[in-house]
């Protein structure tokens, strides 16, 4: 017989939600707010960094329970934080050159009242989001656009790419490959399906983007239980 589907009770989610921003070391002590409705968490309360921020929406992620995560966290930047936007674009830029996977003669930066955008173009997905990952953390950032285009220098054939993703999801212990469609259009793939967690649908999409010759992904997997 089938295991019944159920939802857990937003009461308990939240409990979680809470436990778990508690259990990640760099958030403790944390003034942040966890409100729940349907499996849908909002985050609210100040932080000093943006990478706080960052490290809060990942935490309430990894509870089992979890829709969606709508962070509305506010970064309030201590006194010693504070920087111009000048400072923070050279920390950016020298933070981007110590990273060799991120091809930097393709990226440009600007800052705004510390909000950091990024623009450019790169051949994989991997590129973008490490240099995203690599200025969360810095001195004086208020938050990070990441308008990186991904352009692959080789595609391969739509069927080609659909097995190798395929073959992907299903070598991962991570998820469960019988629940997820996988879609190609041009370079573009689109999941579909239902899993149990937030973490088996983010590594969908961290496979989709693993392939060679993706330039976008859309993810329209539900988490369901």
């Amino acid at each position: 017989m089938a295991a019944a589907t159920m939802t857990r009770p937003d009461e308990r989610v939240r409990q979680e939600v809470i436990d778990e921003l508690c259990w990640d070391a760099p958030l403790r002590p944390n003034q942040i707010g966890v409100a729940v409705t349907d499996g849908v968490v909002t985050l609210t309360g100040p932080v000093d960094t943006f990478g706080k921020k960052s490290a809060a929406e990942r935490a309430a992620q990894r509870v089992r329970g979890v829709r969606v995560v709508a962070n509305d966290i506010e970064v309030r930047l201590l006194g010693s934080a504070q920087r111009t936007d000048d400072q923070i674009a050279v920390l950016v830029t020298g933070a981007l050159a110590c990273d060799t996977a991120v091809p930097t003669e393709n990226i440009e930066v600007t800052v705004s009242r510390g909000w950091v955008t990024l623009q450019g173009q790169v051949p994989w997905q991997y590129q973008k989001t490490a240099a995203e990952h690599m200025i969360r953390g810095l001195a004086g950032v208020r938050g990070v656009t990441n308008a990186i285009t991904v352009r692959p220098h080789t595609v391969p054939s739509p069927g080609e790419m659909k097995n190798l993703i395929r073959q992907a999801l299903v070598r991962s212990a991570e998820t469960d490959a019988e629940r997820i469609i996988v879609d190609i259009q041009g370079t573009k793939v689109v999941l579909h399906g239902a899993v149990r967690t937030w973490a088996e649908k983010t590594e969908a999409e961290r496979v989709a983007w693993s392939a060679p010759g993706v330039s976008s992904v859309e993810n329209h997997v539900v988490v369901s239980f």
